[in-house]
Formats: structure tokens, C-alpha cells, sequence
């Protein structure tokens, strides 16, 4: 990592201000996320609708992931990512006018999802991005543990809060998360911490983009790290069709879909608290490799449980062993990365893991219109395990890392 001139650059309120953002913004895209499933599965009736969520919100962020990767490194992270929190404001204001005008067709929510993977595209690279920045390296991987903390807290309140807020109206959820994201979006704006030191790469915007993809794909820990979070994010994404568990399966309305989808943050809050209190400090890629492997197991009970509270017990399981692999992987790219590539290296890293979640969205609602929700659940959890299985054999210095420090920049 680059030198650090004084010490006195880290500032305690600069990680504060990040964490609340982070909460900010997750709770709003929990709200959303919760509004516009149920609101489109209440309008068509039919699990490819809910696939359609996620495409329209996977092809922007795919398209513009990598490119933001550059314009990250070239603008800094703080003002990308404040700019996109206020494009995500917009969006969400749109969807409010939508639901004010009670509209009943489903292609205008979509154009909006398309809006807002392409600010997703942009937040993804320079969320990470930022943290590095504001904390000495030592403290780093608590520092992640702690945004990990705040984002799931989000996560746990969210989809209850959205339930809550649909239920007195989609215009209500909306507006909250358009002021939400606005607010976190002036917090990040006024970020201090240390500056970045410029590379001195005059190289194309194309090049510095192979750069990026060239320094992940040189990297066996790093790039297995997150293919591996791809694959089974891809297979095992079982919880884009939760409305149709919630109504149709264990027959519960808008807030306790809202609960269930709770349950996944709940696990994986307390994981992260723990992981911030007592970081990892052995066997992280045996460890890794085993978190996923309870994720697909996890997706397998999932798909068979008919109980509510089997159901909720089972998406804490899926939260708590998704944290772990997210808490590995997120330390091993920031150990791994110099600060003049962090943009690019993450926007890498979000174009696997990230857009990977609207991806598995479409994927299980293909899926479930071919072979119902229940089989494409069940298959998707095998796939997982399957893919675990490969990946220990395709990445042995993954399944072999012991400590996060041993993949630090050379």
C-alpha cells in the first residue's frame, strides 16, 4: 500500500459517516427491493416477472461496472459514490410517481430498474473503494467487519420496514427510500481520511481497464475468491422468489414476506459483529470453501421446508454462511489491491459478485416457470455444492490461504 504521510488523516467521524451512509442506503434498497417484488408479482402473477427484476437491473450494472472501475480510479471513489447514491435517489422518486399514479403494468417499473442497476454499476467499484481510505491498514479488516455490520443491521430492518411502509401504501415505501438515499448520499459527499497518490499511469481508459482484469485474472486467490461467490450466488439465489414462498407456499402477506427476508440479515448481522469483535486469524480458505458449502445446503432445506419458522431459522443459516464468504473474500481484494487500482479491482469484483445477485434472480425465475419454485430451489442448492467441489480442485492457493495478510501487494 501506498505510504502514509500523517497518522492524524484518519479521523473517527469519517468511518462513522461511511457506516451510517452504508445503513442509509441498504435499508433503502431493502425497502425497494421488497416494494418492487411484490408489486410486480401482484401485477403479472408469474415467477419470469420476478426474473425480470433482476435482468433489468443486471444488464446495466454489466455494462458499466467495468468502465466505472476507471472512472473511480481517475475521479476517486468519495465522488462517485455520492453521485450515485443521488442518481439512486432520482430513481427512486420516479418509482414513487409511478405508484402515485396507481399504475398497473409492469414494463415502466422496469425501465426505472434499468436506471438504477446503472447507478448500482457505479456504487458497486466505489462503495469498497472508499473504506481503504479511511482507516489505517492494521484496523482494515475490523473496519470491513464493521461496514459488514451495518449493512446487514439495514438488511435485518429493511425488508420488515418495507413490508411495513407497502403495506400503507407503495408511494410511502418509495419516498422513504428517495430521501434515504439522498441523505446518505450528502454524508459521503463530505468524507474526509487520506488521499490518494496519483499513479502516474497516462495509459488509455481501455487499457487501464485490461489492467484491472489482467491483475485479478493474475491472481489465483483472489480471482477464485470471487468466481466462486459468482457461481454459487448464480445457483444457489434462492431468495428472488420469496414472494412467491411468502404468498403462495407459506401464505403470508407483504410484512411477512418483509420478515422472511429479515431472516437471511439476521444470521448474517450476528455473524458480522462476531467476525468484528474476533476477526478470522487462520484456515480463511478452508473456511471459505465450507461457508459456501453450508449456503447450498442451506438452499436445499430452504426449498423443501413448508413451516414458517423452519423457513426463518434456514434463510439465518444462508445469511450467516453468505457473511463469512463475503468477509473473506472483501478482506483477501483489499489486502490484495494497490490503492491506484482499487476502482478497477473492485469494479471486477462487483461485476462477478454484485451483478451476480440480479443474475441469479433471473436465472431462479427462469428456473421456476421451467420447473417449478420448489425443484429450481432444490437444484440450485445441489449446483452450489457441486460448485464448491470443483472450485477446491481449480483453486488449491484459495482452498490453501491461511491468514488474509498472505495475499498483501507485493
Amino acid at each position: 500500500m501506498n505510504a502514509i504521510a500523517a497518522p492524524t488523516l484518519y479521523r473517527d467521524r469519517d468511518l462513522n459517516i461511511f457506516l451510517g451512509g452504508r445503513f442509509l442506503s441498504t435499508i433503502a434498497t431493502m425497502v425497494q427491493s421488497v416494494a418492487i417484488g411484490w408489486q410486480v408479482y401482484d401485477i403479472a402473477r408469474d415467477p419470469l416477472s420476478l426474473g425480470l427484476v433482476g435482468l433489468s437491473e443486471f444488464v446495466p450494472m454489466f455494462l458499466l461496472t467495468l468502465p466505472a472501475g476507471y472512472i473511480v480510479d481517475r475521479l476517486g471513489p468519495r465522488a462517485v459514490f455520492a453521485a450515485s447514491l443521488a442518481a439512486e435517489a432520482f430513481c427512486a422518486a420516479f418509482l414513487f410517481g409511478l405508484a402515485f399514479e396507481h399504475v398497473h403494468r409492469v414494463w415502466p417499473l422496469y425501465v426505472v430498474l434499468v436506471l438504477f442497476g446503472a447507478a448500482r454499476g457505479f456504487s458497486g467499484p466505489s462503495s469498497p473503494s472508499v473504506l481503504p481510505f479511511l482507516v489505517p491498514p492494521a484496523i482494515l479488516p475490523r473496519a470491513i467487519a464493521w461496514s459488514s455490520s451495518a449493512s446487514q443491521v439495514a438488511v435485518i430492518a429493511g425488508p420488515a420496514f418495507g413490508g411495513l411502509l407497502y403495506a400503507l401504501g407503495a408511494s410511502v415505501a418509495y419516498a422513504f427510500c428517495g430521501v434515504a438515499f439522498l441523505a446518505a448520499g450528502v454524508g459521503i459527499s463530505f468524507l474526509g481520511g487520506r488521499r490518494r497518490v496519483a499513479d502516474g499511469n497516462k495509459a488509455s481508459a481501455l487499457a487501464r481497464v485490461a489492467e484491472g482484469i489482467a491483475y485479478v485474472r493474475a491472481r489465483p486467490v483472489v480471482l477464485g475468491a470471487i468466481s466462486l461467490d459468482l457461481f454459487a450466488v448464480l445457483l444457489g439465489g434462492a431468495t428472488a422468489l420469496l414472494p412467491i414462498f411468502a404468498r403462495d407456499i407459506l401464505h403470508t402477506g407483504p410484512i411477512g414476506l418483509g420478515i422472511l427476508r429479515s431472516a437471511t440479515a439476521v444470521g448474517a448481522a450476528a455473524t458480522a459483529f462476531a467476525l468484528a469483535r474476533r476477526p478470522l486469524d487462520r484456515h480463511a480458505g478452508h473456511r471459505m470453501f465450507a461457508a459456501v458449502a453450508v449456503f447450498g445446503v442451506a438452499t436445499i432445506i430452504f426449498g423443501l421446508s413448508r413451516n414458517f419458522l423452519l423457513t426463518l431459522a434456514v434463510l439465518a443459516v444462508l445469511g450467516a454462511s453468505d457473511m463469512i464468504s463475503v468477509y473473506i473474500r472483501s478482506a483477501l481484494i483489499q489486502f490484495a489491491t494497490p490503492d491506484a487500482m482499487r476502482g478497477r479491482v473492485n469494479s471486477v469484483s462487483m461485476l462477478f459478485v454484485g451483478a451476480s445477485n440480479e443474475l441469479g434472480a433471473f436465472e431462479s425465475g427462469v428456473t421456476a416457470s421451467w420447473f417449478g419454485t420448489v425443484p429450481a430451489v432444490i437444484l440450485g442448492g445441489i449446483g452450489t455444492l457441486a460448485v464448491v467441489a470443483i472450485w477446491m480442485w481449480l483453486f488449491p492457493p484459495l482452498r490453501t490461504v491461511d491468514r488474509l495478510t498472505d495475499v498483501e501487494v507485493p
